[in-house]
């Protein structure tokens, strides 16, 4: 009898959410508290702006204009950062400086489940950006983090200087789009069910519980 394929959890994401930095830490937690399943997360791209230049924005106005000034703003990211401390993530909000275009990085993303190193390269890009601020905007930054997490750094800054795969990605915001997603984090659970935004560990373990339990084709399950 061969073996039931691995539950999928597809997590539509984007770097410069800290939901979504906050829904990978309870991601992880639920997965401690379900060692018995055999589960494959995949990370897939969405932009929070596309508007935004590729050369990023400067974070302080780009807030203001968001928001309707920087007040509102700093109310707005006080409650995202005591949600950030419950799990163990302390946001440097005022060290980010531009907020960025993050095409590049989902391409990045993208290259790098090849590798299977997709979890790695997320969480150093998250860490990047929300607790050492850096400018994810920037080719060296991508390729020293490629580098960290085990790719082959030399052909991603190759990469990164030409468009390749910039359409695929673009293509998968889009679908992610008109499947009616229109928030992230979006967690999809064996292709079957969707819990939308940074849900609680004990959810999202109860949603793979209940996946499993329901399985009638242990091949089911998204592909692509």
């Amino acid at each position: 009898m061969s073996e039931a394929s691995p539950i999928t959890v597809d997590v539509v994401s984007d770097v410069m959410c800290p939901w979504c930095f906050i829904g990978k830490r309870r991601l992880e937690a639920a997965l401690k508290t379900v060692p018995q399943l055999n589960v494959l997360v995949r990370w897939h791209p969405f932009q929070l702006d596309a508007t935004l230049p590729l050369s990023g924005k400067d974070r302080q106005q780009y807030l203001s204009d968001k928001f309707g000034g920087l007040e509102r703003a700093n109310e707005f990211y006080s409650q995202i950062k005591a949600a950030g401390l419950e799990e163990n993530i302390d946001f440097a909000f005022d060290a980010i400086r531009l907020s960025p275009n993050t095409l590049d990085c989902h391409r990045l993303i993208l290259w790098s489940r090849a590798d299977d190193l997709q979890d790695e390269v997320v969480e150093r890009l998250f860490r990047a950006y929300f607790l050492d601020g850096e400018d994810l905007t920037k080719s060296e930054t991508l390729v020293r983090i490629s580098d960290e997490a085990g790719m082959q750094s030399d052909l991603v800054e190759q990469l990164l200087e030409t468009e390749t795969d910039l359409d695929k990605v673009q293509a998968q915001i889009a679908k992610a789009q008109e499947s009616g997603i229109s928030g992230v984090p979006c967690f999809i659970i064996d292709g079957r069910f969707v819990l939308a935004g940074a849900e609680k560990a004990e959810t999202i373990s109860a949603a793979l519980l209940h996946a499993d339990e329901t399985r009638s084709d242990p091949e089911f399950g998204l592909t692509n």
